[in-house]
C-alpha cells in the first residue's frame, strides 16, 4: 500500500517530508506538492507541515554527503516542477543515506540520469531569463519585469540581478507561479502582488498593487532608443529566423522590448 505525503511545494517542505518518512518509517511513500495532488484509489494520505529544524537536519546531511555541484543539480531538479520529481529526488536521498555517499556521476543509474537531465533544462531556462528579462520604470523609482519561465528559476536568478543592478530597486514577477522577487538596494525578498484585475496582471503595475501604471517619459524614450538600436543592427539580408527562434523562442517575445512595435 502506498502512503501519499503532500507538502507545500517549497524545498524546505520537501526536506521536511524526507525527514518525516525516515522518522515514521513510512513504507512505499509517494510525495506530491499540494498543487499536484491526485486522488489515490489505494493508499493513505498525509499532510506534512514544513518545519525548518527538520528540513535543516536533512539539508545538512545531504550537503555532507554530496559535492556542491551534485547538490546544486539536486536543487535545480527540484525547481523543474516535473510531475513526480520529488520521488526521484527521494530515491537519490535514500541511496545516498544508505551508502553514506552520493551516487555522483553514475549515469547508468536512472535516478541520477533523470536528475541530471532535469537540472540541465532548468539551467538553460535560468540563462534565458537572465538574458530575456526586460525592466520598465514604473511610478517612483522601481523597475518592474514580468516573466513566465517554463521552470521555477526565480530563486536561481536573484543573485545575478542583484549584482548587475545593485544601484536600482527592482521587481521580477513570475505570472505563472504568482510570486516574485524584490530588491530594495539592500536585500532580495520574495513577494506576492495582489492584482486587482487581469489587465493589470499582464501589464506593468505600480509597486505592489494592480492599478494602471504610468510610464515616465524618459522610460518611453529609452524603449524607443532600444528599438531603434535593435533595428539598426539587424541586417535583413542575413536574417535567419530559424536560427533566431532557436536562440529566442517565441514564447519569450511578449516581454521583450525589442519585439514590441
Amino acid at each position: 500500500m502506498n502512503n501519499v505525503l503532500t507538502y507545500d511545494g517549497s524545498f524546505n517542505g520537501f526536506l521536511t517530508t524526507v525527514f518525516t518518512i525516515y522518522a515514521h518509517k513510512i513504507k512505499s511513500p509517494i510525495i506530491q506538492p499540494e498543487s499536484q495532488v491526485q486522488n489515490q484509489l489505494f493508499g493513505e494520505a498525509h499532510t506534512v507541515i514544513t518545519e525548518h529544524d527538520k528540513a535543516e537536519r536533512v539539508l545538512k546531511k545531504l550537503q555532507e554527503l554530496t559535492s556542491k555541484s551534485d547538490f546544486y543539480d539536486l536543487y535545480r531538479a527540484f525547481l523543474s516542477e516535473i510531475i513526480g520529481i520529488e520521488n526521484t529526488l527521494f530515491e537519490y536521498c535514500r541511496t545516498t543515506f544508505e551508502n553514506n555517499k552520493a551516487p555522483s556521476g553514475d549515469y547508468g543509474n536512472s535516478t541520477v540520469l533523470k536528475i541530471s537531465q532535469a537540472a540541465k533544462m532548468v539551467g538553460r531556462e535560468k540563462h534565458r531569463m537572465e538574458a530575456f528579462i526586460r525592466f520598465h520604470l514604473i511610478d517612483g523609482d522601481v523597475y518592474y519585469a514580468n516573466c513566465e519561465p517554463d521552470f521555477n528559476v526565480l530563486p536561481l536568478i536573484s543573485s545575478h540581478f542583484k549584482n548587475r543592478y545593485a544601484d536600482q530597486k527592482w521587481i521580477i514577477y513570475d505570472l505563472k507561479r504568482d510570486f516574485g522577487i524584490s530588491y530594495d538596494l539592500e536585500k532580495v525578498e520574495e513577494i506576492t502582488i495582489k492584482f486587482d484585475d487581469p489587465i493589470a496582471k499582464r501589464g506593468v503595475t505600480n509597486k505592489l498593487a494592480g492599478q494602471e501604471s504610468r510610464f515616465r517619459e524618459s522610460e518611453n524614450n529609452y524603449r524607443d532608443l532600444w528599438n531603434q538600436y535593435f533595428k539598426s543592427v539587424n541586417i535583413e539580408s542575413r536574417k535567419n529566423m530559424k536560427l533566431h527562434l532557436q536562440h529566442v523562442p517565441k514564447r519569450y517575445w511578449k516581454y521583450l522590448s525589442e519585439k514590441i512595435d
